[in-house]
């Protein structure tokens, strides 16, 4: 037997990093709900965490103008120059912390800057604190990069918050980061000020824990709610917090792969050797579009953010009045994490028991032809997440069909 008959018949080994990853869990659900429409079914998909707004006019123009003026080659390795300047300002502007452009990375999205900081920064058995629910991401990416997520489930009853008891609990020798994310994917949770200074001043009684905070739906924030970000409340976090942000949401530009982050120098020359050895520079014509976005007017955020407000008052009314669900009213983001305890138990027109959340999606794609996702996918059972980012009409009709789904359980 030859020695490449000996490879063939071995066959694909997957790397042990990944063997207990899989696709995301959103992901499949959107590609199962896909399927059904090309076969005709006429399936609402409230899984999807992009705005339905299209990218504002003078973004796009300034990405052709950099196109027509020859701005196609590679960029400095972590930002151009023009586009870290942006996003100091931004900081100085909207955050109050200033961070000079050594202190900034540009990359190919929000998830490349967590892949990078934490693949910088992560040894081997390192612990990542993160509580639940959580983004689903977080926990593959601090995986793969060899760390230990340590996930701490937030109850309903504290509005899915981390509590500083539960912060000091879970910190140990091996912590390198705690990891927060405000407003929240998925629970739509915030964190204000006041809630933050607790967790903020548990972190300065353990020097070895960094922070590690998700600024990306920061300008979806509704009934007045003042968002603070933490390097702003506790400046002598300062030098062990990486904060990071994009302009995927707030400027619907999630196809355009940009995010960014402001941190101590020394983390972010060491991110730029990751990236350095993965994708380089981020699109050059993106980061041009980036500079017109933090640049240019704002006005728009506030009109889409009142769109969003209205969607939510729309899915969290709707879901209260259905006998067995219960949804807390979220303070940003556009999701909804909906609790279904009260239809566990309960039998399909069919005679299948819904055992789990996982369960009652299923039979909500299967039954009613609406796909949102399990709490399971975000770490926390049983609930489900609606993403309101689509149109009132689609909403109205998806939620009748949720409602009359859950009236034909026994």
């Amino acid at each position: 037997m030859t020695m490449a008959t000996k490879v063939e018949e071995a066959g694909f080994r997957p790397a042990s990093r990944i063997a207990a990853i899989g696709v995301s869990k959103i992901l499949q659900i959107g590609a199962r709900a896909n399927q059904m429409k090309r076969e005709g079914h006429p399936v609402i998909i409230l899984g999807a965490g992009e705005p339905d707004f299209d990218t504002p006019d003078n973004i796009k123009e300034a990405a052709k103008a950099a196109i027509d003026r020859g701005e196609t080659k590679y960029t400095a390795l972590d930002g151009t120059p023009e586009l870290k300047k942006a996003v100091a300002e931004k900081f100085r502007r909207e955050n109050g912390v200033d961070y000079a452009l050594d202190e900034i990375t540009i990359a190919t999205g929000a998830k490349q800057i967590l892949f990078n900081a934490f693949m910088a920064s992560i040894d081997p058995g390192d612990e990542v604190i993160i509580p639940t629910p959580y983004w689903t991401s977080y926990s593959d990416i601090v995986e793969i990069c060899g760390g230990v997520p340590v996930l701490v489930p937030c109850a309903a009853a504290a509005g899915f918050r981390l509590k500083a008891e539960q912060l000091e609990k879970a910190i140990t020798p091996r912590t390198r980061w705690l990891l927060l994310n405000s407003p929240s994917n998925p629970s739509g949770t915030a964190y204000g000020e006041a809630d933050y200074r607790p967790l903020l001043d548990v972190l300065l009684r353990h020097p070895h824990v960094w922070l590690m905070v998700d600024d990306m739906y920061e300008h979806i924030v509704y009934d007045g709610f003042r968002f603070v970000t933490p390097a702003a409340i506790e400046p002598r976090l300062r030098e062990r917090t990486l904060t990071i942000n994009g302009v995927s949401k707030a400027y619907a530009m999630t196809g355009w792969r940009i995010g960014y982050a402001g941190g101590p120098k020394a983390v972010i020359k060491a991110m730029a050797v990751i990236q350095s050895q993965a994708t380089s520079c981020p699109s050059s014509v993106s980061q041009a579009a980036s500079v017109e976005a933090l640049n240019g007017p704002q006005g728009f955020l506030k009109e889409r953010q009142e769109s969003f407000r209205q969607r939510r008052d729309l899915v969290v009314a709707a879901l209260n009045a259905i006998p067995g669900i219960d949804c807390r009213t979220p303070e940003g983001a556009f999701y909804t994490f909906a609790g279904c305890a009260g239809l566990i138990g309960k039998k399909t027109p069919s005679g299948k028991v819904i055992e789990t959340d996982a369960d009652f999606t299923d039979y909500l794609l299967q039954e009613a032809h609406v796909a949102v996702v399990p709490g399971s996918a975000f770490g926390l059972s049983p609930f489900f997440r609606i993403s309101y980012a689509t149109s009132e009409a689609e909403l109205k009709e998806a939620l009748q069909r949720i409602a009359q789904a859950c009236a034909r359980l026994a």
